[in-house]
């Protein structure tokens, strides 16, 4: 585990990146895709899993990329609108939630996955999946409030 990892995950500092420092990692974040052509962002420097996702924009048609965490599960991947614990949801998951398709690129491969945002059970499940492989998950959630993160299956297609 490398030295940023160490500080990502210790929920302290996560707390306080949340709070404060959220401008800072998303200013960094455009930075390093910037300099680096999309090959590297603060995900990738703290060693956490992460994609880069590319879907229509729902209003616009234009094509729209975020960068996101995810969670490795057998058929896929989960990710999380997390949205740093704010009262809104991300505007990349209103995104996939009205697409059945998104571009997923990881570290230069490139693939196309089906998009399925998870309800009930099945959601429980993948919620309960995503705070074991990530904890400070529970304090986004808590700052978050009411809001309830969308979760969502992306399944590789062939």
């Amino acid at each position: 585990m490398n030295p940023l990892q160490r500080v990502a995950r210790n929920p302290t500092a996560y707390r306080w990146l949340i709070l404060r420092g959220r401008p800072i990692a998303e200013g960094l974040e455009a930075l390093l895709r910037f300099v680096s052509t999309g090959r590297v962002g603060v995900l990738d420097l703290t060693g956490l899993p992460s994609v880069r996702v590319t879907t229509s924009g729902r209003k616009t048609g234009l094509a729209r990329t975020a960068t996101v965490q995810y969670v490795p599960v057998a058929d896929g991947l989960i990710v999380v609108g997390s949205n740093w614990g704010r009262k809104r949801h991300p505007s990349w998951s209103a995104n996939l939630n009205a697409t059945e398709r998104v571009t997923v690129r990881e570290r230069g491969h490139r693939f196309t996955a089906k998009v399925r945002l998870l309800t009930g059970e099945e959601r429980e499940a993948a919620w309960a999946t995503a705070l074991a492989h990530w904890p400070n998950y529970r304090i986004a959630q808590d700052r978050a409030g009411r809001r309830q993160f969308r979760l969502f299956l992306l399944t590789p297609t062939d």
